[in-house]
């Protein structure tokens, strides 16, 4: 009897499947053989890569929506840093992470319920609909790119630094550059402390532009 599969089982198997592989190795072919099918099996659900990867995508906000839940929001700066901190700790528990997540379309309907509620703390506390969703989209964007860059440097989660980021051998490369020097000690060296230091200045960005004059900004 041929193994049925639908469209949730191909996507957990993907992600299940990312930190070995990666996203370069991350081939409906491979994942047929995971799954124990022929790949054109999987044809039948998705027309290409790009459409797995929307609904790898959809999955992986389906395992963030409980943790973004339950984030500090007793202020709309609590509610959107605690949503970027939960989303770079979950993108950097998967090699590619951010690759995989940024610039796919989420399927269905499952992550509108979290969207909205993260929408409505941010609203409550004084912006328009419009200024929240671009507060959301701003910090969300920035926490993509951020961990993008920071899944260079250590490509495998946990794993050891990309030998191509040592901050010794680049300082020896670029003597006579000091400037140069110091900005890739900035942004290749504590990362954590980077993103930190980042999402504070994007929202204090966001406050100063985007919240409602007048608004106190707290709920």
């Amino acid at each position: 009897m041929a193994t049925r599969i639908d469209r949730a089982q191909v996507a957990e198997t993907a992600l299940d499947l990312l930190n070995e592989v990666g996203l370069e190795g991350l081939t409906l072919r491979r994942i047929a053989k995971e799954l124990g099918v022929q790949a054109p099996a999987l044809y039948w659900h998705f027309k290409n890569k790009q459409e797995l990867l929307d609904e790898v995508a959809t999955e992986m906000f389906r395992r963030m929506a409980e943790p973004l839940s339950a984030v500090d929001s007793s202020t709309w700066q609590s509610c959107l840093a605690g949503s970027a901190r939960v989303m770079r700790r979950f993108l950097l528990g998967y090699r590619d992470g951010a690759k995989v997540f940024g610039g796919t379309r989420l399927t269905g309907r499952s992550y509108a319920g979290p969207v909205e509620e993260m929408m409505e703390r941010i609203v409550a506390a004084g912006f328009t609909p419009s200024t929240a969703a671009r507060a959301w989209f701003t910090v969300n964007t920035y926490t993509m790119g951020y961990v993008m860059e920071e899944q260079s440097v250590h490509p495998v989660p946990g794993g050891e630094r990309d030998p191509a980021y040592d901050l010794e051998d680049r300082a020896d490369r670029l003597k006579g550059y000091p400037l140069v020097i110091a900005a890739g000690a900035e942004f290749f060296g504590e990362m954590e402390a980077g993103f930190e230091t980042g999402l504070h200045a994007v929202v204090a960005g966001i406050e100063a532009t985007l919240l409602t004059p007048g608004a106190a900004g707290v709920e």
